[in-house]
């Protein structure tokens, strides 16, 4: 596996679907199987398009920061910051399998809002 590669194409993916590319997202980085765990997105490579297509229409002006990428075996790892409408910010992991031919199969993520005050002064990042 390459790390390097697998870490750009991750990013690249993930960018592509947010700001409204899901289909050349699907194209470029997935093979024939795609596996997805998030409960609000159906499982497949049509599913994804759906989900990515509907919220770039619902909410046009979000936007998407990498903070984080760690990669390790065939998976990666991405750490995001996300500003939605009326200033929503939040927090999300996700993360990323890879089949043989370095190309995206399986989908996992975990999704937090930043709240307005936190009990500590540590960011979430």
């Amino acid at each position: 596996m390459d790390l390097e590669k697998n870490k750009n194409n991750a990013i690249a993916f993930y960018r592509a679907a947010y700001e409204g590319n899901a289909k050349i997202a699907i194209e470029k980085y997935v093979d024939k199987e795609y596996i997805q765990h998030n409960p609000h997105v159906e499982d497949g490579t049509q599913g994804f398009i759906n989900y990515f297509e509907r919220m770039q229409k619902e909410y046009p002006n979000k936007s998407i920061e990498f903070v984080r990428c760690i990669a390790e075996g065939d998976l990666v790892a991405l750490h995001t910051h996300q500003i939605w409408p009326d200033n929503d910010q939040y927090v999300t992991m996700d993360f990323f399998r890879f089949d043989e031919n370095g190309k995206i199969c399986e989908h996992w993520d975990a999704i937090q809002q930043i709240p307005k005050k936190a009990a500590n002064p540590n960011s979430m990042y």
